[in-house]
Order: structure tokens, then sequence, then C-alpha cells
């Protein structure tokens, strides 16, 4: 095996590589994070709403995943009308968690003036 071919070898075990069950896992620190948010007095209510909202995400594109692949036999990113509305369910989440912080910040701008 010479130099030059690792690299190649390299990307084609990446290649090979299923990360599904990383999907899961990475579903534990987020809700590790979403309990610290709760108990947290000065998180933005809104921003943690914006934040569990993330996880109707998850399960809506999961819901999505798998009727893209059961009724039109594509990945959910080649079937247009399923794609874009887990997307609209990202949104969602982005515009709460960012109306929840822009609420803190204009009160916490208020307080320091007033």
């Amino acid at each position: 095996m010479s130099m030059a071919s690792l690299p190649l070898q390299l990307l084609q075990a990446l290649g090979q590589f299923n990360p599904a069950p990383l999907f899961g896992l990475s579903l534990i620190p987020y809700l590790v994070f979403l309990w610290c948010a709760r108990r947290l007095r000065s998180f933005p209510p809104l921003a943690r709403w914006g934040f569990n909202f993330t996880l109707v995400f998850v399960t809506g594109t999961v819901v999505a995943s798998v009727i893209a692949s059961i009724r039109h036999g594509a990945h959910l990113a080649d079937v247009d009308h399923l794609h874009g509305g887990a997307e609209a369910l990202l949104s969602i989440s982005n515009v709460l968690v960012l109306l929840g912080f822009q609420r803190a910040i204009t009160r916490l701008e208020a307080n320091r003036q007033g």
C-alpha cells in the first residue's frame, strides 16, 4: 500500500460508513441541553419553545423520509413537497429561537436604560 493510495482508501471507507446510528446518539446531548435550558430561569421561554420545537422538526423529518422512501422510492431531498414541509418545521423552530432571544435582549436593554 503506497502513501498516495491511503487518502483514496480512507475516502472509500468513509463513503461506506452509515451515520444513521450517530443521529440517534446525538439526541442524548440535545435532551440534556433542553433539560438545562428548562432549569435556567434566565433562559428566554420563547427560545426554549423553539429549541423544543426542533424535536418536532426531527420527528417530522423522519416521518417524511419514511414516506418518501415507501411511496416515492426516493430520498427525502428528492421529494420536494415532503422536503419543503420538513424544512418549514425547522424554519418555525429557528424563528421561535430568534424571537425569544430578541425579546430577551430588548428587555435587558430596557432594564439598563430604565
